[in-house]
């Protein structure tokens, strides 16, 4: 097995696994109980305790039998998935098909630590499209480490919605890479508000010309949770663009991560990239790391990166509580008012309505 990567790594210098590597963890058993799964009114897969789930799934027909594969890369996570991983999910989109929403839900329960590692791949065809809304929930002690390929064919468009709201005592470890072929468009926004330690590492590699890819999150945390986002977004061919707009509200002594890294080949000319990292530290002992980066190897291109790190306004509180807002209602108003650019690619309304929801909650406990 893959040893944990340690802050020695520099990919993971703002982030200490040492609490992980200090818990044994068995092999997922079997669920037992009853799951909280959500009812979206869409066809959803699901995976308790990382095995699918039949009896709880619905017939979508773009599914495939699970099938494991060599992990290539050197990446330290998917390197400990590939040689534990016994399950996931394999979609594939014809050509030119619409395939609509799907809804992948994940929930994990169990009276002792245990890990599951799904292995995911997902495959669009020229001019496919697929909306993906992603759902990971949970309780107890329990190590979630999943990682999802995916590929975007010439034209396709895939939209990757994910809500991490695994439980308190959890660790959630996530790698999605994708590859996005000409004129194709690969959208997510993840929503982090779950897990004691958290990492969502997305890696992004544009192929052709004018393809496009969007990465948004918002991370809402409080206590002593720890939540990393990092990105790597690759630009290897001309006339291509990304967007990425990070936003996090930290409380208590949550402490945030934003690592995002644009690199532009020499081939890669009239390349459009930004990268955006925005937190509010509501308790003085939140704390927020940002470390962007560009790598840029070629002449003509227009990339930027900007980050800021605030509080609340106070006489923007006063001003609505001078209008008989209440201070909890005013406050709650202020941050929905700061995620807002945050969530932006999620244009799925059962999605957005999912995602508005879960911030609401967690203003309100």
């Amino acid at each position: 097995m893959t040893a944990l990567p340690t802050r020695k790594l520099e990919a993971f210098r703002y982030t200490d696994l040492r609490p992980l590597s200090a818990i044994s963890f068995a092999p997922a058993v079997p669920f037992a109980g009853v799951a909280a799964l959500p009812e979206l009114g869409l066809p959803r897969l699901v995976f308790l305790n990382g095995a699918f789930s039949a009896a709880h799934s619905s017939s979508f027909p773009y599914m495939q039998p699970f099938a494991a594969f060599a992990e290539e890369s050197a990446l330290p996570l998917p390197q400990i998935n590939a040689a534990h991983a016994t399950d996931g999910v394999t979609l594939t989109v014809p050509a030119g098909v619409d395939a609509g929403a799907v809804v992948l839900v994940s929930y994990a329960s169990g009276a002792q630590p245990f890990a599951f590692h799904p292995r995911h791949r997902i495959t669009l065809g020229a001019g496919a499209r697929l909306t993906i809304i992603e759902i990971n929930k949970g309780e107890g002690v329990y190590w979630h480490n999943p990682v999802t390929d995916i590929v975007v064919g010439e034209g396709a468009t895939l939209a990757h919605f994910r809500l991490q709201a695994e439980g308190t005592e959890a660790f959630h470890l996530a790698t999605m890479r994708a590859e996005i072929a000409g004129n194709g468009a690969y959208e997510a926004f993840t929503a982090v508000i779950g897990a004691k330690i958290s990492r969502a590492e997305f890696h992004a590699t544009l192929t052709g010309v004018q393809a496009h890819t969007h990465l948004n999150a918002a991370q809402l945390l409080r206590g002593t949770q720890h939540g990393d986002f990092t990105s790597v977004v690759q630009h290897r061919a001309p006339n291509c663009t990304s967007r990425q707009t990070v936003k996090s509200v930290l409380d208590g002594s949550a402490r945030g991560v934003f690592q995002g890294r644009i690199e532009v080949d020499r081939v890669a000319q009239k390349t459009d990239g930004y990268q955006m990292n925005q937190a509010l530290l509501l308790s003085p002992t939140a704390e927020m790391d940002i470390k962007p980066e560009l790598q840029i190897f070629a002449d003509d291109v227009k990339c930027s990166h900007g980050a800021t790190i605030g509080a609340l306004d106070p006489e923007q509180i006063f001003y609505l509580r001078s209008r008989g807002i209440d201070e909890a209602e005013a406050r709650s108003m202020l941050i929905r008012a700061f995620l807002t650019e945050a969530l932006e690619p999620v244009t799925h309304d059962v999605a957005l309505a999912m995602f508005e929801a879960a911030i609401d909650e967690w203003w309100t406990v």
